[in-house]
C-alpha cells in the first residue's frame, strides 16, 4: 500500500478505483497507521491532480481547523 505517488499512478485512477479509495478511508479499518496515512496522502494528491475524480470525496482530505488550547 506504501507506493508512491507518482504521475503515472494518480493518472491510473478512474471512477471505480478513486471509490475504492475512499471506501478504505471511510472504513479507517488499516493494519497500521501508517497505511491509512499513505492512502490519505494519495487522495490528497488525487485531490489537486485529478480534482474532477475526487470532488466527490473531498472531505476525506479537507480539515477542519481545531484551537489547540
Amino acid at each position: 500500500m506504501n507506493a508512491s505517488i507518482t504521475p503515472e499512478r494518480l493518472a491510473a485512477f478512474d471512477e471505480a478505483s478513486i471509490a475504492e479509495l475512499a471506501r478504505r478511508l471511510e472504513e479507517d479499518d488499516y493494519p497500521s497507521a501508517f497505511d491509512g496515512l499513505a492512502d490519505w496522502h494519495l487522495m490528497r494528491a488525487l485531490a489537486i491532480h485529478q480534482p474532477e475524480l475526487a470532488r466527490p470525496y473531498v472531505h476525506l482530505v479537507d480539515q477542519e481547523p481545531f484551537d489547540e488550547d
